[in-house]
């Protein structure tokens, strides 16, 4: 027994190494501390829809799902019916395909996107709604940073009447240090999103930009600086390769860790060499990675629609046709059909 004991010990220990060793920006398998309905309505999220990158440096895994099925995403969940999505598929297929022709040409796609983005924009200025009417309980349709603030620790778990005092009175709020450090972080972004001449109020449209900084020029330039400041390892307020995939060798010896990692360094790469460093030098500069960023940039919107015809153009005719599609439907969907093939053209 005690034996057993100790065998589970050194288990949990070199575990805890393991995970301990991973590099802090590491995307695969990452946990988050899941938050309360309250707080995710008024947090500005990490995730953004239709955007490529994360708040937080990692790619997003979804992007190509995202502009692709646009607010349809979720008619696309794993244990849904293969039969439903397929017919789904082919119905999308039809609509992408605008000159009847059967196949979907790079233009074609690239409108697509386009118009799946703009759900996704859509999207985002309803929800904004709600959560802007959450923190301007007075209705007067602004909202002062202290109103702000009050609403966020309340969501948090501090009483609200008790912190609302507090700041009237200007008393120390006695936080701890990662709700203190979260807050000086919003409070930041807060004062970028007030549009000049700044009033240090915002009102709806300029809530958006604070929860969703893809939706304003300026909140993106904001969202790249803070990405960058993350990334950057020696200030010149640029990337190299070496600092955006910023993982030292030899610093997790488990081999399925190691696995994981090697994909992620090898994503990375890609992403970085044939996408965001656009003139090809080896450095990404704010400018590159704020183009990258944008989701309403038509260039990349052709970039990104060449990317998935080329993923599963196995004519190599440069567009796709139906069963092309519905045999990459993973890529496409994240839902896999069966016999993708059957009938296609029959049902078609």
């Amino acid at each position: 027994r005690n034996l057993l004991s100790l065998s589970l010990l050194v288990c949990l220990l070199l575990h805890t190494w393991i995970v301990n060793a991973r590099p802090a920006n590491m995307s695969a398998a990452k946990e988050k501390t899941p938050v309360s309905k309250d707080e995710n309505e008024i947090l500005p999220p990490d995730h953004l829809n239709g955007v490529k990158m994360e708040m937080d440096g990692h790619l997003n895994k979804d992007f190509h799902q995202e502009v692709f099925l646009g607010k349809d995403m979720e008619e696309f969940e794993e244990d849904s019916e293969p039969r439903r999505n397929r017919k789904k598929l082919i119905e999308i297929f039809t609509k992408v395909d605008l000159n009847k022709d059967r196949s979907i040409s790079a233009k074609e796609m690239q409108r697509w996107i386009m118009e799946k983005t703009a759900e996704h924009f859509q999207e985002a200025t309803m929800e904004n709604k709600n959560s802007f009417h959450a923190v301007d309980p007075d209705g007067d349709g602004h909202v002062t940073w202290d109103e702000y603030r009050i609403k966020f620790l309340a969501s948090k778990g501090f009483n609200e009447k008790e912190m609302a005092e507090k700041i009237k009175n200007n008393e120390d709020l006695k936080l701890d240090d990662d709700t203190q450090d979260v807050l000086e972080s919003l409070k930041d972004r807060w004062f970028q999103a007030d549009n000049p001449p700044g009033d240090q109020l915002l009102n709806e449209e300029e809530f958006l930009s604070f929860l969703h900084p893809e939706h304003s020029r300026g909140m993106l330039k904001y969202m790249v600086k803070e990405i960058v400041r993350d990334l950057d390892q020696d200030s010149d307020k640029k990337l190299t390769l070496s600092e955006f995939i910023s993982l030292p060798t030899g610093t997790v010896e488990n081999q399925q860790a190691q696995e994981i990692d090697d994909d992620w360094v090898r994503e990375r790469k890609k992403e970085f060499e044939e996408i965001m460093d656009a003139n090809h030098d080896g450095i990404v500069t704010m400018e590159e990675l704020e183009e990258y960023m944008d989701p309403m940039n038509e260039h990349n919107a052709l970039n990104e629609a060449k990317q998935m015809i080329a993923v599963a153009d196995e004519n190599q005719n440069r567009n796709l046709e139906l069963d092309e599609i519905l045999k990459y439907s993973e890529y496409f969907t994240g839902s896999k059909l069966m016999d993708y093939a059957r009938n296609v053209h029959e049902e078609f």
